[in-house]
């Protein structure tokens, strides 16, 4: 169902391009453009910028650099893009964590209704928890039973990022077991301690862990998508773990100051669109276990409208607060 809904956004944004074209705005950028990244380096956000910065560069006669400002669970950087100048040469890359964190931080420094706008919806996944490979118990049922001891921490990218939630929701309402989270500055950093043993798991989105997984540095416990994922095909969902009918997807998406020219964020908004029907690009999102999004500028902000709605209802039903 998600994937026949990405895809019709995407055909519709396609539909659009030639009225855009008519919209261009000429001279922009003028400049390099850089893309502010929510989270440390290895995590879904920055796996995105990477491959959008590749294939940004040449269509806008400007080098795109990735600049990592990890922090308040994406906060900070959403904080530091909402005050730039807004002329679209510095954007934001951030998950869906932008959704979650107004309902979980009291001082988000910006308004995240007003002052960004979503102005590409570029990939999801589902999240994945993994587990240290000396920890015992292999499937959800044997790691929430020996989590009822009340020993067990997880590691995530951050307080309010959808990994977070998930283990919330899993294991405090679900499993009915205490777990204590630890929150780090990044995916990579939450799987580091998994690897080290700080943590006894680590939520996360799924792109971040996978080649972990097929190392053997960390064991994929379940996913939280619908079906098994195809670069994990030996991970067995939540769903058939035990929780009939529970789904959660991290997205990623670019984000301009608010007062951004409209005709720049149409730009950005259909090479965006461009890059998402490049063979390669769609082949290097399956492969780290993304699927493309899309869609036009209303469509993003309805988009983000109904995912600020449903993360604060989660967000209430779990009692989850910024660590």
């Amino acid at each position: 169902m998600q994937r026949r809904h990405a895809l019709r956004l995407i055909a519709a944004a396609a539909l659009a391009l030639p009225v855009l074209a008519a919209a261009q705005p000429s001279g922009w950028p003028g400049r390099p453009v850089k893309l502010v990244v929510a989270f440390a380096p290895a995590g879904p956000a920055d796996i995105i910028a990477r491959l959008l910065a590749a294939r940004l560069a040449e269509p806008l006669g400007q080098s795109v650099v990735v600049d990592n400002k990890p922090g308040a669970g994406g906060s900070l950087a959403s904080s530091q893009v909402a005050r730039a100048e807004p002329d679209g040469t510095t954007l934001l890359v951030n998950t869906s964590s932008y959704a979650v964190n107004p309902a979980m931080q009291r001082n988000l420094g910006f308004d995240a209704e007003k002052d960004l706008t979503l102005v590409a919806l570029v990939a999801s996944s589902p999240n994945l928890i993994v587990t240290a490979p000396q920890l015992p118990g292999r499937s959800l049922k044997e790691v929430i039973d020996g989590a009822k001891g009340g020993s067990y921490n997880y590691g995530t990218a951050g307080a309010g990022t959808t990994p977070h939630l998930t283990a919330e929701y899993l294991f405090k309402v679900l499993g009915k077991v205490p777990v204590t989270h630890a929150p780090y500055r990044g995916a990579g950093p939450a799987l580091n301690a998994a690897m080290a043993g700080e943590v006894q798991m680590a939520s996360v989105a799924l792109p971040a862990a996978v080649e972990l997984v097929k190392a053997g540095r960390v064991r994929g416990l379940v996913v939280t998508g619908s079906q098994r994922s195809p670069v994990l095909p030996e991970v067995p969902t939540v769903a058939e773990s035990g929780f009939p009918g529970f789904e959660d997807v991290t997205w990623v998406g670019v984000f301009a100051p608010a007062k951004t020219p409209e005709a720049v964020m149409q730009r950005l908004n259909r090479e965006v669109t461009r890059i998402q029907q490049d063979a390669e690009f769609r082949t290097r999102l399956a492969a780290a276990g993304f699927e493309p999004l899309g869609g036009t500028l209303p469509e993003a902000k309805a988009y983000l409208g109904r995912e600020l709605a449903k993360w604060a209802k989660v967000v209430k039903e779990t009692g989850a607060q910024a660590d």
